[in-house]
């Protein structure tokens, strides 16, 4: 479980390393099925506050070339630094437009979406995948109050989640999002051993 400080070695990667590829199918897969809550295999220990989730996505797909920026939260802590630098090598960024992904460990204090990398017109994947830790991520209903209402491609209708916390101008910050498409970033959400994406193609519905 997170809080408990280990050396950034050790059982940690080794366990990782064994489920790397299960992690890695089940971020496309709920990038292809927006909406879609799938399990994330992870069993292995992080320092506080690096979940074992933001762990699981940084060491399966963050490497040397991939520039990582983490929140203030995540970035207070040295060994959740020295954990990072170790498993995956990446180089640390102080911007957020700059990063090919993203870490948010306190999703209330998260800059803008548009604070981070867009990619460009010719570019678009050259833009930040953001992972954000929340408490609450459940399935719900469409249209139900506080859930995040989406559709567009890889949905049937629409879908919805509840998660949380988010910023309250969040459904703003995703249509203009939306309306950069084919630039703009796509989001993963994590929270106690499970995983949700919103891509930049959904359409999010509902004010703030």
């Amino acid at each position: 479980m997170a809080g408990t400080e280990v050396p950034a070695s050790g059982a940690a990667l080794a366990d990782v390393a064994k489920s790397a590829q299960a992690i890695f199918r089940t971020l496309v897969d709920v990038l292809a099925r927006p909406g879609t809550i799938r399990p994330l295999p992870v069993n292995f220990i992080t320092p506080a506050p690096l979940t074992p989730e933001l762990a699981a996505f940084a060491v399966t797909m963050v490497d040397q070339e991939a520039p990582l920026w983490l929140d203030a939260r995540l970035a207070a802590s040295e060994a959740a630094l020295r954990f990072l630098r170790f498993h995956t090598g990446a180089r640390l960024v102080s911007a957020p437009s700059q990063a090919s992904f993203a870490l948010v460990g306190d999703a209330l204090a998260m800059p803008e979406l548009q604070a981070f990398a867009q990619g460009t017109a010719d570019y678009p994947d050259a833009s930040t995948t953001v992972v954000i830790a929340v408490d609450h991520l459940a399935p719900a209903s469409p249209g139900a109050r506080a859930a995040l209402t989406f559709a567009g491609p890889g949905i049937d209708g629409r879908a919805a989640l509840s998660v949380g916390p988010l910023p309250l101008n969040i459904r703003v910050q995703m249509a203009e999002n939306r309306a950069r498409y084919p630039r703009g970033v796509d989001c993963f959400f994590v929270s106690r051993g499970h995983v949700a994406a919103i891509p930049r193609s959904a359409t999010v519905f509902g004010e703030d």
